[in-house]
């Protein structure tokens, strides 16, 4: 039996990878540029390609299940793709995803796109090894998502870092800090932080809190199942309407401003420094930014914009020593987080997770403000990959475009 220290180094060779272009530049597409696409893929004849293009396709159109059985054909096939675009690579990326869509792992490729980095991903399965031969590449993020089902996952490329070939970013051991429960123990003595009380619970448990709190689902995302329970009568309707084994409770936290509306903002913390995607304005206690009624209100925006282009000297400054243990406690390198401030101006955090999506795909004529805003994040990550590789941050920026 091979121990961690006597595994044999993966090789790293050129490959020729099947490329596909994924959710940003699709999203760019005209309904007829699409088509036409669609037919130049098909008509290449490589299946594996076809198939993985599909799944991004399927993706656009939020046909999750035609998605995923394409990917899971995809991946009969083969599984590392190179996601398509890059003319000139100053880096050569390797990303490390699990099955499944953006729920499941962090859709860096908003991150990545229009940049001249060359990004491949591999695609690891649960009863599968990790491949002896890989594509060559100067750096390695791990995109796979905390969750039940990946437990295993994380686990096998834990085993695997001695014979890494390269740096890897995102280190598998740290991503179960984003489980929500784990992630409330780790940041819950933060100075000036609040955590709502969050824990696992069974179902028919006694959750061990008084009313209201929240239940969801384990392992879901985006709201899914989330509801807040405010008497025994709903909990008893909840279980029979989300009939899972375990679920995640916690303390109902009421963080609405004076003026009724509740505010949350999404940050990235990237090598331990916070930047803004951003705010959402809701009079829904569950903010969501898309249902949060952003497009058709310009106050909501000129709040949005005047909190993002003001958020270096206004909030990182308020909130600097907090963010800066959350950083330490989690040890991830870019990592999500859902967070709001409360009335007496503390720090609430709702959700730490590598797999929150930040993107500059809102459109440009009703939010001309964020695209400058989010260049940040995406040069702080760039710079973030070429420091790793051994390149200097200048550097980085004077090669990559956005």
């Amino acid at each position: 039996m091979q121990t961690q220290g006597s595994l044999t180094p993966i090789r790293l060779i050129d490959m020729q990878l099947p490329e596909v272009l994924a959710m940003p530049a699709l999203l760019l597409m005209t309904p007829a540029q699409l088509k036409k696409h669609i037919e130049v893929v098909h008509q290449q004849g490589d299946l594996a390609q076809l198939c993985m293009q599909m799944y991004y396709v399927f993706l656009l159109a939020n046909q999750y299940d035609a998605a995923l059985e394409m990917q899971t054909r995809a991946l009969q096939l083969g599984r590392i793709y190179r996601i398509a675009g890059t003319q000139n690579p100053q880096l050569r990326l390797l990303v490390v995803m699990g099955p499944g869509h953006m729920q499941h792992n962090t859709p860096i490729e908003f991150v990545l796109h229009g940049s001249e980095i060359q990004t491949d991903i591999l695609y690891l399965l649960p009863d599968d090894e990790v491949p002896a031969v890989l594509p060559t590449h100067d750096v390695t993020f791990v995109a796979i998502g905390e969750s039940t089902k990946n437990t295993a996952l994380l686990g096998k490329l834990n085993a695997m870092l001695n014979a890494w070939p390269t740096t890897v970013i995102n280190q598998p051991h740290a991503i179960p800090n984003c489980a929500r429960d784990t992630c409330y123990q780790l940041l819950k003595n933060i100075p000036d932080v609040i955590l709502p009380l969050t824990k696992r619970v069974r179902k028919e448990e006694d959750v061990g809190m008084n009313f209201p709190f929240t239940l969801r689902p384990i392992d879901t995302q985006g709201g899914e199942g989330l509801q807040r329970i405010a008497q025994a009568e709903e909990l008893t309707n909840y279980y029979a309407t989300f009939p899972v084994d375990e679920y995640y409770a916690a303390k109902f936290l009421d963080y609405q401003s004076q003026d009724g509306c509740y505010r949350k903002l999404r940050i990235v913390l990237i090598d331990g420094k916070p930047y803004i995607c951003h705010m959402a304005i809701s009079q829904d206690w569950m903010v969501h930014y898309l249902s949060a009624g952003m497009d058709a209100s310009p106050e909501k925006r000129f709040e949005e914009q005047h909190t993002m282009e003001h958020f270096e000297q206004d909030f990182a400054i308020r909130f600097k020593d907090p963010l800066a243990a959350m950083a330490k406690a989690l040890q991830l390198d870019y990592v999500t987080m859902d967070c709001a401030e409360s009335r007496d101006g503390k720090l609430i955090v709702f959700e730490v997770d590598s797999r929150g999506l930040i993107h500059a795909a809102d459109s440009k004529e009703i939010y001309p403000y964020k695209l400058a805003v989010m260049q940040k994040a995406f040069h702080a990550f760039y710079a973030l990959l070429f420091n790793r590789a051994g390149q200097s941050s200048q550097t980085a920026l004077s090669k990559v475009k956005k």
